[in-house]
């Protein structure tokens, strides 16, 4: 089934993702603040819903992706409560206005598993794909100077300077070009229409492999530019999006004759490419992303990455044009913990975690998880943020404990096995407000690839064979098999041994000799403290 999106924003560019949304099936809302839109939804499509406030976008449970195209400053917010109401989100650039705020939404579609694209549309032109493959393949040569013009007299803005509202396009394909991020950059500019807001400005990079760069933008231009050029070694490429051959070749060189450098003309190539609309290429890529729950060429990581090369742009703007090093700083000595997390996982902010506890490869603990004292996490563990694990607990590879878990000391969870916190899921409706709780009780065992069901208690000791499938509360000691899992029999702490009682209802373990009392489906250890 086609996913249904509702589009945020029918702004200037707003307008062209509700056209191209409608063209692909999937467009179901239109939410904009001017109510004197909504004649215009209804004229040219008819059988869109309009409205005004963003919440009923969010609450609305067959909307499973919005895309939102409201002004920059407020990117950061309309992205958090789309995540967070369960929404893919297709975001236009910038994804934030600071790298900080790019951080935790990038965290946020990892935690609630959605999909998060950022519209550098640029990487969707049929062009730089093409440009990718010939600099990949050597056609070009050893690559030395790159640099982009987007020029124009247009839409002129006052939330966002010239370098936030052009070149976050030209760096997302500058970047993805070379495959390396600038090391560092230097920016300058001028402020021609308002004494805070700069209207032209030229950004120079420098790249660890040696290439240079600049990205020159500006809305008070004559004429529309966007051209991107690389020189080469061999070659040099000429992207021009308004010409009519948008890819070119000069296969001009440089080759030294009496000492001196000097340049040899060749032949101009055109490059044939198959032309679709980019735009249409980028939503489509978002609906599939959807549907198929793979993250998008221009993810948030992506767009995160070219937030951090704007920022050091930014601070050298506001610095007159000094020398920003976007190097990787040597961070400081960590204090040592009192736990240890392997430096292939990831332990978020204020989590809760006791001394002794061993967090192994490739793990990852959400911030509010609280954890105990010498507990053991095995290869891919998940923890959820509001889950709960006690003292001396043992969790071996590949176990989600997710949200509303609740496990007690000295539990042991086999490899693979697998809890649920949702008793009825569906992709399409956002349930997190009917989790229901599980709990393991102190010192139960849960055999590998079993599965708990979510609202169901493991008693004391109680023990779940490997496969079994939980669908009701297991009693203290009971040993529970099968799909649905059933009592087969009892286990003494120990688990060394079944438990076989008397016509009393009195047994004891012939391997540790502990004493038990049943008494219908109720058992207890004798003496116990």
């Amino acid at each position: 089934m086609k996913h249904s999106v509702a589009v945020i924003g029918m702004g200037y560019w707003g307008k062209n993702l509700v056209r191209v949304f409608h063209e692909l099936g999937a467009l179901k809302i239109v939410c904009d603040v001017n109510p004197t839109r909504a004649a215009e939804i209804a004229e040219k499509y008819p059988g869109v819903r309009f409205v005004t406030d963003s919440d009923e976008v969010l609450s609305d449970a067959e909307v499973a992706g919005v895309v939102i195209a409201t002004p920059a400053a407020t990117h950061a917010e309309v992205v958090r409560r789309g995540l967070e109401a369960g929404k893919h989100v297709f975001v236009e650039k910038p994804l934030a206005l600071s790298a900080e705020e790019g951080e935790e939404l990038v965290k946020l579609a990892e935690q609630t598993g959605r999909v998060l694209m950022v519209g550098h549309i640029l990487q969707y032109h049929p062009v730089v794909p093409k440009l990718k493959e010939l600099i990949s393949r050597g056609d070009l040569g050893q690559v030395r100077y790159i640099y982009s013009n987007r020029l124009n007299i247009g839409k002129i803005r006052t939330e966002e300077n010239i370098l936030w509202s052009f070149a976050p396009h030209d760096i997302s394909v500058v970047v993805e070009l070379l495959g390396e991020d600038p090391s560092e950059v230097r920016s300058h500019g001028g402020s021609y229409l308002h004494s805070e807001v700069a209207d032209v400005t030229v950004s120079d990079f420098v790249f660890p492999s040696g290439v240079r760069g600049h990205i020159f933008v500006s809305w008070l231009h004559p004429f529309k530019e966007q051209r991107l050029v690389v020189v080469g070694s061999k070659k040099m490429a000429v992207f021009e999006d308004t010409a009519k051959d948008k890819l070119i070749l000069y296969p001009h060189t440089v080759e030294w004759i009496n000492r001196a450098p000097t340049a040899i003309k060749g032949e101009v190539e055109v490059v044939p490419v198959e032309m679709r609309e980019p735009l249409k290429l980028e939503c489509q890529h978002f609906l599939e992303c959807m549907d198929t729950g793979r993250p998008p060429k221009t993810d948030g990581r992506e767009g995160l990455r070219v937030l951090r090369i704007l920022e050091a742009c930014q601070k050298s703007l506001e610095t007159g044009g000094a020398t920003v090093s976007l190097a990787a700083q040597k961070k400081p000595p960590k204090a040592k913990l009192p736990y240890f997390v392997h430096e292939s996982s990831y332990v978020d902010d204020n989590c809760q975690i006791g001394e002794g506890t061993k967090i192994w490869h490739f793990s990852h603990v959400m911030s509010g998880a609280k954890i105990g004292k010498n507990c053991s996490l095995g290869q891919n563990v998940n923890v959820g943020g509001q889950a709960v694990i006690g003292n001396h607990v043992k969790i071996q590879n590949n176990v989600s404990v997710y949200d509303e878990v609740i496990i007690e000391d000295e539990v042991f969870c086999a490899p693979s096995m697998v809890f649920t916190n949702v008793i009825n899921p569906r992709s399409e409706i956002v349930r997190r407000d009917e989790y229901l709780r599980t709990l393991v009780k102190y010192g139960a065992t849960l055999g590998a690839n079993c599965t708990i069901l979510c609202g169901n208690t493991i008693g004391r000791h109680a023990f779940v064979a490997a496969g079994a499938v939980v669908t009701k509360d297991v009693p203290d000691f009971a040993l529970v098999m099968g799909v649905p899992a059933k009592i087969v029999g009892w286990m003494c702490r120990c688990a060394a041994s079944r438990l076989e009682f008397d016509s009393n209802g009195d047994g004891v373990c012939p391997v540790c000799s502990r004493a038990y009392r049943k008494d219908g489906d109720r058992v207890t250890e004798k003496d116990a403290g």
